[in-house]
């Protein structure tokens, strides 16, 4: 079995499904340092432009979930789990009018869960 790169609380899914039946299908992008420093954001499917610089670390809730190539250097090592907070962040995404904001929690894989990591996927 494969070791995912990326995995969603329960109240972070139940958030996602809510933006979902409002705004449609979404995508995730942890940011590299503008805004809200590095912080996970959610935008409408297609909203924010891909491209060769943006690795694809998997997908949850039926999103796809993108950082910068320079954020996955240095993420590369963790296993990401997105996650909500109460308050306000300074950012774009989707669930700032809801006065919460996606968080990310990591951790370091194992040895043997780094020998079985998902692919990753370059651009969109």
């Amino acid at each position: 079995m494969k070791t995912k790169r990326v995995l969603v609380t329960e109240k972070a899914a139940a958030v996602i499904a809510e933006l979902k039946e409002k705004h449609g299908e979404l995508m995730f992008h942890q940011s590299g340092g503008c805004c809200d420093g590095s912080a996970p954001m959610c935008f409408e499917k297609g909203d924010l432009m891909l491209d060769d610089n943006d690795v694809c670390l998997g997908n949850i809730e039926g999103c796809d979930f993108h950082m910068s190539r320079d954020q996955y250097e240095y993420w590369k090592h963790t296993q990401l789990t997105l996650d909500v907070t109460p308050g306000i962040g300074s950012s774009f995404s989707l669930e700032i009018p809801m006065g919460i904001r996606f968080i990310i929690k990591s951790r370091l894989y194992t040895e043997k869960e780094a020998e079985h990591l998902e692919p990753i996927r370059i651009g969109a």
